[in-house]
């Protein structure tokens, strides 16, 4: 299942050449990802008192086409499982007519809050804090 998100583009979120900044496209990514958990039904209260938090450990953007002020962007979110301490998710910036503006891939982890250590099977707890774990991909 892919989630997705749309954001209009503000004009204090652009650089000197009138597109969007850099840093505002982690800023996206990381709105989606939020709101994919808020739509999953997992509550920032429910991990913290479960002891756990994500953690994103890395982000690749590669950037296709201009975003600029006044734009509307929709942002995608599929989490992709595999083994191991981490996932990845797959992130799509789109224009509204589907053009695509960025592509963007995160390594993520769940913390373990009293451990400071990365759980050992993050799929199985976002299961058991999710509500509708289909929106992650579970």
């Amino acid at each position: 299942m892919t989630f997705s998100v749309r954001i209009a583009i503000r004009g204090y979120e652009l650089d000197t050449q009138g597109h969007v900044n850099s840093a505002v496209y982690h800023q996206y990514g990381d709105h989606a990802r939020w709101e994919c958990l808020r739509a999953a039904g997992i509550s920032v209260d429910a991990m913290r008192s479960s002891g756990v938090g994500p953690v994103t450990l890395e982000n690749t953007i590669r950037y296709l086409g201009e975003l600029r002020g006044g734009d509307e962007v929709e942002v995608t979110c599929a989490f992709v499982w595999g083994e191991g301490k981490t996932f990845k998710i797959a992130q799509e910036f789109r224009h509204a007519d589907g053009r695509l503006a960025a592509e963007m891939t995160s390594v993520g982890g769940l913390l373990d809050l009293g451990a400071r250590r990365l759980v050992d099977d993050p799929a199985a707890r976002w299961r058991s804090l999710a509500d509708a774990p289909d929106v992650l991909g579970l």
